[in-house]
């Protein structure tokens, strides 16, 4: 069966859509069509269909963008569609009047988000926000399923909207990173990281600050944004103990976690962060390589800590308390081998994607089974 993942705001090679979901899907035995911006070409099993150089521009991305997307999406004729961007939605109706099977894979909780945009004036979020949630509702209603990555204080935001509802969080790789484990000495190593998104909503500022009071080096690594905010970050005088390695690759991505005794994820308490059922990609991948993790204070954190102790959970916002957990775990190297290790154990037996790739595989027989 030929199926077709389409993507307006992602790179071809972005980990969860193509590493994860085509990948997978090739594998399983699927004709897989990747349709997101740059070349094409064949890879891993997955036809790549380029739409050319990604765009700074909101505005064209949604205009110009998702309509080169479409068009390719409609030349491909699959019988399946699964869509990642909410701009795209529209697309998504359209191809399901044309009797063909419809997922969309809702990264985000996007109404969340859009009252947390800087770029939108304050005055119009709310409004825009309630728009696209009554938009999305009335659309997601026809589609055969919406993935998302997990409920939100243990509520599914598409209950009796989406026909159907399959939770497919970003987990990691097995082989990727547990067959990579590299043991480290706690006693020596004394550098922590964050890899992400580096934003002042993802807790960076306060981050930097207790690093610096902690008196350790934090390896960042990611792209700033906006831009101008790295630009402020760096005129900061506790900057002194980062050490920036900009956007990586996924191999150094592994070799920083290899380096470190410590992964932070100190993501504010802003609009939907914090409030899923799950953590951060990047926790996952802390704890598949056993580091010690400091996370965001959360419901869901103290009921995983209970079952796996990884790390500690500290208020994102409490520079004192980053600073003590980040000494604690660097002054006990017994205790953060031991959560280190629970944490590569959580993973291998729950949180990878071998188990999210059964119940995305199960979604694509399910809808085969049912043809178009």
């Amino acid at each position: 069966m030929k199926v077709c993942h389409i993507t307006s705001g992602h790179n071809y090679d972005d980990v969860r859509i193509f590493q994860k979901e085509c990948v997978s899907l090739a594998k399983g035995g699927y004709e897989v069509y990747l349709i997101a911006v740059g070349e094409s070409s064949f890879q891993d099993g997955v036809n790549i269909i380029g739409i050319g150089e990604p765009t700074k521009s909101r505005l064209k991305r949604m205009m110009v963008t998702t309509k080169k997307a479409y068009k390719e999406a409609v030349d491909v004729d699959a019988q399946i569609y699964h869509f990642h961007d909410p701009e795209l939605l529209p697309y998504g109706l359209r191809l399901k009047r044309d009797g063909k099977k419809v997922i969309f894979d809702s990264h985000e909780n996007y109404k969340a988000q859009i009252l947390e945009k800087k770029y939108i004036p304050q005055m119009l979020r709310k409004v825009i926000a309630f728009l696209y949630r009554t938009y999305e509702s009335y659309v997601v209603k026809h589609f055969d399923a919406v993935i998302i990555p997990c409920t939100i204080g243990g509520v599914n935001i598409f209950d009796n909207i989406a026909k159907k509802t399959v939770y497919i969080d970003n987990l990691p790789v097995m082989s990727e990173l547990t067959d990579r484990y590299q043991e480290r000495n706690f006693v020596d190593c004394k550098s922590i990281c964050y890899v992400g998104g580096l934003t002042y909503n993802r807790g960076i500022t306060h981050l930097i600050k207790a690093a610096d009071k902690a008196g350790v080096k934090l390896i960042l690594a990611g792209n700033f944004m906006p831009s101008s905010y790295g630009d402020e970050v760096k005129k900061m005088p506790q900057y002194q103990n980062v050490d920036y390695k900009g956007y990586l690759n996924r191999n150094d991505v592994i070799n920083i976690y290899k380096e470190c005794a410590i992964g932070i994820c100190t993501i504010l308490n802003v609009g939907q962060y914090n409030m899923g059922d799950n953590f951060a990609t990047k926790v996952y991948e802390y704890m598949s390589s056993g580091l010690p993790v400091i996370i965001s204070e959360s419901a869901h954190a103290k009921r995983v800590l209970k079952e796996y102790e990884f790390g500690l959970c500290v208020p994102p916002d409490d520079i004192e308390a980053i600073s003590e957990a980040i000494n604690y775990l660097l002054n006990n190297p017994d205790i953060a081998k031991e959560m280190g290790e629970s944490g590569r154990r959580a993973v291998l037996e729950r949180y990878n994607w071998d188990i999210e790739e059964e119940k995305l595989l199960f979604l694509y027989e399910e809808l085969s089974e049912k043809g178009t």
